[in-house]
């Protein structure tokens, strides 16, 4: 097969026998791929530091016969070093690489998540105050892409906006008359801050105002509760990013 050239974000890697790893990135125009990056771990490796998550690179791959390509050369485009050196950027970050992770599928090309990504990267590069708000931004823009988006203004089943519960099961918001089991009460100001989150641009994201401490908790459990429900996994970053949140 010949080789075909991609750039895309570096979400994960893991170490194969000796010297190889197995990375996996999210290319612009191939979706999700997995590839073997030989000798990688040997300290004369061509590739050095190229690979490492977060990276935003160019490759050069060859299609491989099973599930695995193999990258043949890799030169950066971004590093995102900044991510790598802040436990707050890098909790943001690793939940962005992860949710990418668990709904790109391979070799099936999705630019606009691509994209997004790269969006959500360069908007925690600049160094936002709140960095949590940034990857809650991204998770609500990813729902939304995926087909998922909460329903945070009027009912998710007949659309009526006296809504005080929530259910992800149901798909958000819902008012008191088509509530199941599942629903549980919800304040009027999380389901506005999560609005909020959810337009604003990822650039700005860090810096929306903060809402008390309590509606703070309460919208990132409302959130992360739906998106793992949506997602059909656990999300394992997130302990990580409520701990470092500030």
């Amino acid at each position: 097969m010949p080789p075909y050239k991609e750039q895309g974000i570096v979400l994960r890697s893991m170490k194969l026998g000796e010297a190889d790893k197995i990375v996996t990135v999210m290319t612009q125009g191939s979706g999700k791929v997995r590839a073997v990056a030989k000798g990688i771990r040997k300290t004369t490796s061509r590739f050095g530091a190229r690979l490492e998550p977060f990276t935003h690179a160019s490759l050069m791959l060859y299609r491989g016969r099973g599930s695995l390509d193999t990258i043949t050369q890799a030169e950066i485009i971004a590093p995102h070093m900044a991510l790598r050196g802040d436990l707050a950027l890098f909790a943001a970050g690793e939940t962005m690489l992860e949710a990418v992770d668990k709904v790109a599928e391979e070799h099936e090309r999705n630019l606009r998540l691509a994209l997004l990504l790269l969006s959500g990267l360069r908007a925690l590069e600049s160094g936002p105050r709140d960095p949590a708000a940034v990857a809650e931004s991204f998770m609500l823009k990813l729902l939304s892409l995926s087909g998922f988006h909460p329903a945070l203004t009027a009912c998710a089943i007949c659309g009526d906006t006296d809504v005080q519960l929530f259910s992800a099961e149901q798909g958000g918001a819902v008012c008191a008359r088509c509530a199941e089991r599942s629903a549980g009460p919800v304040s009027e100001a999380a389901l506005h801050y999560l609005g909020e989150l959810a337009w604003i641009d990822l650039s700005e994201a860090g810096a929306v105002d903060e809402p008390d401490p309590r509606v703070r908790r309460e919208t990132r459990g409302l959130l992360y509760g739906f998106a793992e429900y949506y997602l059909e996994r656990r999300m394992k970053s997130v302990p990580m990013l409520v701990r470092t949140a500030r």
